[in-house]
């Protein structure tokens, strides 16, 4: 029997691929599937170095840190030992380094333009937010990166369908199309993903993350 709060064994985990290259982003759940059918192995970043386990020997390494150091990391509780919970595994066989866009979505542009209208500049949560097209549709404008932002409901209200310059507006940033996915980089701000910084090299990665 397997014990964990919820948000645990659905919370992030960056797959590697044998190169050391990342991949993609998968669950605490499924990366324990794949350790314990070895499939993969554990990189846990230790003294700015790099140490690898296999599912054993990290039930050895969890009994030591669950007596020395538990309230450093997160665990999931089994009937008779408890894991510590991992947050990098390397693939044994994938090779193959996929090059995927970051995919144009709700969920994306929120987390690019961190939950702040573009016009205000304030933080709202994300309820109270809408999407603006820079250039109205009505008047030609498309569906993209660089054409779209967050807005709230009075900035949206008083731009109307009119061009920001024309409504008096301005934008805080100029929008483009992020180089990877937005919410890797507002999930490397939390001290549970600080290990996965080194791994994410811009010049090769290029995350999709599940929706």
């Amino acid at each position: 029997m397997v014990a964990a709060e919820p948000s645990v064994l659905t919370s992030n985990v960056l797959v590697l691929n044998k190169h050391y290259a990342a991949v993609r982003i998968t669950t605490v759940r499924r990366a324990i599937c794949m350790l314990v059918k070895d499939l993969a192995e554990i990189i846990s970043v230790e003294n700015d170095q790099y140490a690898s386990y296999n599912f054993s020997s990290w039930l050895e390494v969890s009994e030591y840190r669950a007596r020395y150091e538990r309230e450093h990391h997160e665990w999931i509780h089994c009937v008779r030992f408890d894991l510590a919970v991992p947050r990098i595994v390397r693939l044994l066989v994938y090779d193959r380094l996929p090059r995927a866009p970051v995919k144009f979505t709700r969920r994306n542009i929120y987390a690019r333009d961190r939950g702040r209208c573009q016009y205000c500049g304030r933080r709202f949560p994300t309820s109270e937010l809408s999407l603006d097209h820079i250039v109205p549709r009505s008047r030609g404008g498309e569906a993209n990166w660089t054409n779209i932002v967050c807005c709230c409901v009075a900035c949206n209200v008083r731009k109307g369908g009119r061009l920001p310059i024309e409504a008096g507006m301005k934008l805080v940033a100029e929008p483009a199309k992020p180089k990877r996915s937005p919410v890797v980089t507002l999930q490397l701000n939390s001290k549970r993903y600080a290990s996965w910084k080194q791994f994410l090299d811009a010049a090769y990665w290029n995350v999709e993350l599940r929706d």
